[in-house]
This record gives structure tokens, C-alpha cells and sequence, in this order.
């Protein structure tokens, strides 16, 4: 196999794993009347605090598509908002309790739905790909 083979085989399989996650990803949100955008937010924000604008570019939102997602989550009570202790100027968006009790059942879900397709990997097969996709996901 050529390098620009195994290339290849590699965006395929990448592609393939997206597709499957995304699946399982979309069907937990819907069940949670959530959307996939949705979920990726919860998921940026268990461990953060990032302004409105730094969340809208990760996104690739605009900041009026930012707002009005951030209010649904607001009016359910699952998000907030609040001016950065650092700059005034700023907002910041973060998870309430509510909202971090959500994005933990629906990490516990998420797992569940997986673990599966996980099981099939040796526990030393896992560890390798864990640590195969660290450089890709800039860790």
C-alpha cells in the first residue's frame, strides 16, 4: 500500500467513524429536543467559560445565529451568560446547573450508545487509538 493509499483508507475510515458518531450524536439530541449544534455547545462548555464570539467561531456561527441558539438554551435554563470578569466589555457563556446535569446524562447516553462498537477493541487497542488521535485533535 502507497502512502497516499493508506491516506486514503485513513480519511475513509475517519469519514466513516463520523458518520456513525454523528448518527448516534443527532439521535440523542433529538430524543433530548436538541439539535447537533446544540449538543456541540454543551459539549465545549462542560469545562469552560468562552465568550460569545470565541464560541461563535469554534461554531462557525455568526453571532446572530450564537444569540438566538443561546437563548433557546437560556429560556430552558440550561445556559447563561454573564459579562467577562476580565473585559467588561465581553460576555461569556456557561453552563448552569441545570445544564451541566443534562450534558452529563447525555455523556452518560452518548457512552452507552458507543460502547458497543468500542467493545469490540482490545482495552490495548483502545489506549493505542486514543493515543493515535491525540496529534489529530491537537492535543
Amino acid at each position: 500500500m502507497t502512502s497516499e493509499d493508506s491516506v486514503d483508507a485513513l480519511v475513509d475510515a475517519l469519514v466513516r467513524c463520523t458518520f456513525q458518531v454523528t448518527g448516534v450524536l443527532t439521535s440523542i439530541g433529538a430524543a433530548n429536543d436538541l439539535s447537533l449544534t446544540q449538543l456541540r455547545v454543551f459539549g465545549i462548555l462542560r469545562d469552560r467559560r468562552p465568550r460569545v464570539t470565541e464560541l461563535a467561531a469554534y461554531l462557525g456561527l455568526d453571532k446572530s445565529s450564537m444569540s438566538g441558539l443561546i437563548d433557546r438554551a437560556e429560556r430552558r435554563g440550561l445556559l447563561g451568560r454573564a459579562k467577562d470578569p476580565a473585559d467588561g466589555r465581553a460576555v461569556v457563556v456557561f453552563l448552569t446547573p441545570a445544564g451541566h446535569e443534562l450534558t452529563r446524562t447525555l455523556y452518560v447516553q452518548v457512552r452507552d450508545a458507543l460502547a458497543p462498537a468500542l467493545g469490540r477493541l482490545r482495552p490495548e487497542q483502545r489506549e493505542q487509538l486514543l493515543q493515535s488521535l491525540g496529534p489529530l485533535l491537537g492535543d
